[in-house]
């Protein structure tokens, strides 16, 4: 199997519900954890899952960063909410968003790039309704955020 980012934003989304669910004490120690179970697995064709260490570094830098910073990020969620209590939505699309803003505010990917992946994780890793509030949220975080701002 080969990793793409695609991929790897994936097993970040999967590493960090672990996280949202049962909230690791030391971030390296959890990483390490899922990566060993993550490569266990088989991929569809039988063949064992290998990651290539620059889709493990991609994966990894979204996670420690997203679980670094979580107060942070959940405190810049919280008011694009409208009436709505963060830890009411869904395991899945609180990851998602969190995942979207961290890459929004940390990292150097293309605005689009993030809110479209962001969406098409939703759509994925929960159902085609959870797509309309990722994008909402994320967009409302973009045009408040300066680097997206300056990306336009």
């Amino acid at each position: 199997m080969t990793s793409t980012r695609r991929q790897a934003r994936e097993w970040a989304i999967q590493m960090l519900t672990a996280a949202d669910l049962n909230p690791p004490g030391d971030i390296a120690q959890f990483v390490a954890a899922q990566w060993e179970q993550i490569c266990s697995l088989s991929a569809e064709d039988g063949t064992p899952v290998k990651v290539k260490s620059a889709m493990k570094r991609f994966t990894e830098e979204r996670v420690t960063g997203v679980l670094s910073h979580l107060d942070e990020i959940d405190a810049r969620i919280t008011p694009l909410l409208e009436n709505w209590d963060l830890y009411r939505l869904g395991t899945i699309e609180r990851t998602v968003i969190r995942l979207g803003v961290w890459e929004l505010a940390y990292s150097d990917v293309p605005v689009p790039v993030v809110i479209n992946e962001a969406i098409d994780l939703a759509n994925w890793f929960s159902t085609s309704r959870s797509r309309m509030l990722v994008n909402g949220v994320l967009d409302k975080f973009a045009k408040a955020n300066p680097r997206a701002a300056a990306a336009e």
